[in-house]
């Protein structure tokens, strides 16, 4: 995907004038988005029959450059009105549906009553159970790696994003807090991509968001919670910054009782509550007095989860991890933000869906 170019400077050592060569990166032109999805759909279709790593890599390449493609398109598309109607009753419990049951204007609905929006069975319990072993394989090649050891490949190989694609990838955060980036194994980016066009969920966020969805290399992300790491209550909004976005919160194992789940303050916020007071030290965390009168007469939730329901919210959900050091099991989870290329975060890497 990158060219190599010289870059020539002058030397300042010595009478003579000196002309030193080294190699800088170049990307390659970027192609039409026709060209790019010609040729995912004819990789996906090899890769289907014959997974491949190499063409995991590919593939994975492009899609970020797809991304960048569909990136400020000019298009400014408006939300699906709300199927208010069609929304469960809320009575004192966060309500729920089934995947089935799921469209465009019912999340819409949701999340404009609620915050969010809980679907029962998005994919399938055992492919949610099988993913979340690859997810545990992911940790454990990444670990032998750091040790110095062979990595199988496949499982953990760091992912380059194009030049000038977003600010440098924190890896030491996502580690510190449980997880792999989905950009960095590209096999499980492929896998988790498949259970995603199994469950209609390219069309499903594409009416949401009224345009083709993306992802980051940023905010894709393969979750081991661990019962220890505690949770601090935070709105993604507060460092995304003005962005068309939609969460989905992806569970592959029983979680919200035995492993970790997550705390929902379960109703519509206009804006931003106040971060930094009280325990909350950084500035985009909101403390647990604040949370609960953001909650008003609702009660904050943490819902039972079971492998492969999922969470849809925006990114002005007031939410938490919602662990408790006595729970047994660790969570395993996609934790994935979708954009609308009129609106993505600057600050990131996009992925085509």
């Amino acid at each position: 995907m990158w060219t190599l170019r010289r870059n020539r400077r002058q030397s300042r050592e010595g009478a003579a004038t000196a002309t030193i060569e080294r190699p800088v990166a170049v990307p390659a032109p970027l192609r039409s988005e026709a060209e790019l999805l010609s040729e995912i759909g004819r990789l996906t279709d090899e890769n289907r029959a014959d997974g491949n790593r190499e063409t995991e890599r590919e593939l994975l390449e492009l899609r970020h450059e797809l991304g960048i493609v569909r990136q400020d398109n000019g298009n400014r598309p408006e939300y699906p009105v709300a199927a208010d109607e069609a929304l469960p009753a809320y009575e004192h419990e966060l309500p729920e549906i089934v995947a089935a049951d799921a469209t465009p204007e019912l999340l819409r609905a949701g999340i404009l009553r609620d915050g969010c929006l809980l679907v029962r069975g998005l994919i399938d319990r055992d492919a949610a159970l099988r993913f979340a072993a690859e997810i545990d394989r992911s940790f454990v090649e990444r670990e032998r790696g750091d040790a110095g050891g062979q990595i199988a490949e496949g499982y953990y190989e760091e992912f380059a994003p194009r030049p000038g694609s977003g600010l440098p990838i924190a890896r030491d955060w996502i580690k510190l807090g449980g997880g792999v980036l989905a950009v960095d194994t590209p096999m499980l980016t492929f896998q988790m991509l498949e259970l995603f066009e199994q469950a209609g969920l390219p069309q499903l966020v594409a009416g949401y968001l009224g345009e083709p969805p993306l992802m980051s290399a940023q905010k894709t992300t393969l979750r081991k919670a661990d019962p220890s790491v505690p949770g601090a209550w935070h709105q993604d909004g507060a460092f995304m910054g003005q962005v068309r976005a939609l969460n989905l919160w992806l569970s592959l194992s029983r979680c919200g009782d035995e492993a970790p789940g997550l705390d929902i303050v379960p109703r519509r916020l206009d804006g931003f509550v106040r971060a930094q007071t009280d325990e909350a030290v950084l500035d985009y965390q909101v403390s647990n007095r604040a949370a609960e009168e953001a909650a008003g007469d609702r009660t904050i939730v943490r819902p039972i989860f079971e492998p492969g329901d999922a969470l849809f919210f925006d990114d002005l959900c007031l939410h938490k991890t919602g662990s408790d050091p006595s729970m047994p099991k660790p969570r395993y989870a996609i934790e994935n933000w979708f954009f609308g290329g009129s609106a993505f975060p600057a600050d990131y890497a996009p992925v085509a869906v």
